[in-house]
């Protein structure tokens, strides 16, 4: 079986000349040319970024899931690269609904018709990893049941596997291999992958950002229904609601557009500062809008986290940034061991100054994160800044948010809505109330730590202890002694110097 798909992947490779990126190497260039001399049936006019994605969707669902964790990274990828992945959508065909069927009650250990009430068999999405049907539990209640596709573990594990192979071709064979990091990319998309496969992770992402966001008067989570959700079925809450992409059906809603824009602005950096748990796929096809114009989030199967360690970072980051202060930018670098100890502020200072200047005081129809966003990555590599893992999530969060501000609100003024809510953060980081919270924080650990005090105190005052503090103290009163014998001798000495010096 891994044979043949193999021999697939080998007609799709050359199929869509993407031998252009594993034999981009001088050493294997002549290599390049015998195969273009072999398949001079082949009509490759196409842009190269267009024929990578072409492939990914000829070879399947999970290389189309690869394409789209790999346009994230554009710290790694051309930028024609990067912005052709991007477009790639899941286009899978669904599976049957008594196969889905067959899923649920495996999974949940009931026939259908005691779990729930309704259920319709025609699935209303259909992706890569799993397929969405609606149906109501027993108790009236409207839920969307999503269910893994079956025997799918089988196919990833062989997928995954020839992709480590093909990571490790890249990096040998393609000119600029080792700065790709192609098999960091792959161990990245297979962490990511088995995390979907598991939904109780999903559902437990879905309470957490729905705890966070409950009573909200801008966002929208649906509930969890535990008691009908296991690895490969969840339940959630259904959600009516108007796709955010369909702009015009947003407008003869009654939707104001432009709170919307600010909103998703304010979600954004809320998830990130105040909690730092976001939900890290805010693509327009996981987002609808309520009738009373809320965010309403679906597919919460990737996340990201940030420590606090984190958050403090960015929060010196974006606020140096929007008041265009370049030095603080660089020095918040420095510190933070992202570039060599030896980097010359002034240097780094300039050259974010170079790329960011620009963009201010511009609507965000005229400022593209994406472009912003590459400079950056560039002048990141050229002073050796080490791209943290954890931020990888945030910077494709950031660019989602791009593409919807620009589709709600082309005028909308993201410094303009983003600074007062990252001041008012950092005067709660610093503030009385960071000292309160910080003492609420810490209470349950006094409580639990003062009544073992007279116990932790007798031991300190055992024999044992006093014995080895008495030598201590005994050695640091020698120490004492010889230090001032030696300051004496010295000052002694140096009143005779001034006394002979005087008296000639």
């Amino acid at each position: 079986m891994r044979l043949l798909r193999l021999i697939k992947i080998a007609r799709v490779v050359l199929q869509y000349g993407l031998d252009e990126f594993l034999l981009g190497h001088e050493r294997v260039h002549g290599l390049r040319k015998l195969i273009n001399g072999v398949c001079f049936w082949r009509k490759l006019d196409r842009p190269r970024g267009e024929r990578l994605r072409l492939a990914l969707e000829d070879l399947g669902p999970i290389f189309v899931k690869f394409g789209q964790v790999l346009s994230t990274r554009r710290d790694l990828l051309p930028t024609d690269l990067a912005d052709e992945l991007a477009l790639l959508q899941d286009r899978v065909p669904p599976f049957s609904g008594d196969t889905a069927v067959a899923v649920i009650e495996a999974g949940l250990g009931q026939p259908l018709n005691v779990l729930y009430a309704e259920f319709d068999r025609t699935p209303v999405a259909s992706a890569s990893i799993a397929q969405v049907h609606r149906a109501m539990l027993p108790n009236g209640r409207a839920v969307a049941v999503k269910v893994l596709r079956p025997d799918i573990l089988p196919v990833i594990e062989s997928d995954l596997a020839l992709m480590r192979v093909m990571a490790g071709l890249v990096e040998r064979l393609f000119a600029d291999g080792k700065r790709l990091r192609p098999k960091e990319v792959v161990a990245e998309f297979d962490k990511y992958l088995h995390d979907e496969l598991d939904l109780m992770i999903e559902a437990g992402n879905a309470s957490q950002l729905r705890r966070n966001f409950l009573g909200s008067t801008q966002l929208i989570v649906p509930e969890v229904f535990y008691d009908w959700t296991s690895r490969e079925v969840l339940t959630l809450e259904w959600m009516d609601g108007t796709p955010i992409s369909q702009i015009d059906a947003l407008r003869d809603a009654g939707i104001d557009l432009k709170k919307l824009g600010r909103y998703g602005v304010e979600i954004f950096f809320t998830q990130v500062f105040r909690d730092g748990f976001f939900h890290a796929d805010m693509h327009p096809g996981n987002i609808f809008v309520a009738a009373d114009n809320r965010y309403i989030a679906l597919d919460f199967g990737i996340v990201g986290n940030l420590s606090d360690v984190d958050k403090q970072y960015l929060a010196i980051n974006f606020l140096a940034f929007f008041n265009r202060d370049y030095r603080r930018v660089a020095s918040a670098h420095i510190e933070s061991g992202w570039v060599p100890a030896g980097t010359r502020v002034e240097e780094l200072e300039a050259a974010v100054r170079t790329v960011c200047e620009p963009i201010f005081d511009k609507p965000i129809s005229q400022i593209s994160f994406g472009q912003v966003l590459l400079r950056l990555f560039e002048t990141s590599r050229r002073f050796n800044v080490e791209i943290q893992p954890q931020l990888v999530l945030l910077q494709k969060t950031l660019l989602n948010i791009e593409g919807l501000g620009r589709q709600l609100d082309p005028d909308l003024d993201l410094w303009d809505t983003a600074k007062p809510f990252l001041e008012r953060w950092m005067n709660e980081q610093i503030g009385w109330r960071a000292l309160v919270r910080n003492l609420k924080h810490e209470a349950p650990q006094w409580a639990a730590m003062l009544p073992t005090l007279p116990r932790k105190l007798n031991e300190l005052a055992s024999t044992n202890h006093v014995e080895l503090m008495v030598t201590g103290y005994q050695g640091l009163m020698w120490e004492q002694k010889k230090r001032n014998w030696l300051l004496g001798t010295i000052a002694a000495l140096l009143a005779g110097l001034l006394l002979t010096l005087w008296l000639r």
